[in-house]
């Protein structure tokens, strides 16, 4: 992305506006120059929409489980192979491959879910934070068409762990771009960042898990909190969640990546 002109950018839009291919197949519309790997975030919220276009109306997605297997390149398009696992009275269960040149990159197991007007309620408040408005700016690096603001941290980290982030592009009114937006947002930072106080430093994610609670507009404020627990074997493990402006629980997350202690030659 570095060097290219806002205007010739693609936006959040963009990524998740998918060619059927044929039924279950999908593939992506956009490219761009990259210098890292294809961000996890949007290969993922991808997924999520190709999945999304299988399901019955008005079943929303509830959870989703993802594995990065192969660093996959912005700069050529992905396919996205859905399997209609089941379709019941008010679940569906999909899963998703993701393809460049022939090697699957990353696989998710997702869940759809007609809404319930059941008992509704949260057991934790919000995380402890200025609002948006009294919060530094910050770019989000690698996200097209969201922004950022960083309250006091909770730890002494190189990355935050802890951010309000919103959509700078007004977004349709379809709960599942939503989710999908929330999706491409949720792998970015790192809860790991509050453990780089020793050699040891947090690399690729393994693997990526979402509960979607309630739906949440993606084009206001939401505040992301990363939490670490623990990292060992070349691992590191931490959770995460995302609350809408007001302060009800909208999402969690959870994610693994490598940890590993810089090898001297």
């Amino acid at each position: 992305m570095t060097g290219a002109a806002e205007e010739t950018l693609p936006s959040v839009l963009d990524l998740l506006a998918l060619e059927e291919l044929d039924r279950d197949l999908y593939r992506t519309t956009v490219a761009f120059d990259d210098p890292y790997p294809l961000y996890g975030g949007q290969v993922a919220a991808q997924a999520l929409r190709a999945a999304g276009g299988t399901v019955p109306e008005g079943r929303l997605p509830h959870s989703l489980h993802g594995y990065y297997l192969r660093g996959g390149d912005a700069a050529r398009p992905t396919i996205f192979r859905v399997d209609r696992d089941r379709d019941g009275r008010s679940f569906s269960a999909r899963r998703v491959v993701a393809l460049q040149g022939g090697e699957v990159i990353f696989n998710m197991s997702a869940s759809f879910h007609t809404p319930e007007d059941d008992d509704d309620r949260q057991a934790h408040p919000m995380p402890a934070a200025p609002p948006p408005e009294e919060s530094a700016g910050d770019a989000l690096p690698r996200l097209f068409s969201l922004e950022g603001r960083v309250p006091p941290q909770p730890y002494e980290s190189d990355w935050p762990t802890r951010m309000w982030a919103r959509s700078t592009l007004p977004l349709p009114a379809d709960p599942l771009v939503h989710a999908c937006v929330l999706t491409y947002l949720s792998d970015i930072s790192s809860g790991l960042a509050a453990l780089h106080d020793g050699p040891g430093r947090s690399g690729s994610s393994l693997d990526h898990a979402v509960w979607f609670h309630r739906p949440v507009r993606m084009d206001d404020w939401v505040l992301m909190d990363l939490v670490p627990h623990t990292v060992a074997a070349g691992r590191g493990w931490y959770t995460g969640s995302i609350h809408a402006h007001d302060g009800t629980l909208a999402a969690s997350l959870t994610q693994e990546a490598l940890f590993r202690t810089p090898r001297t030659a």
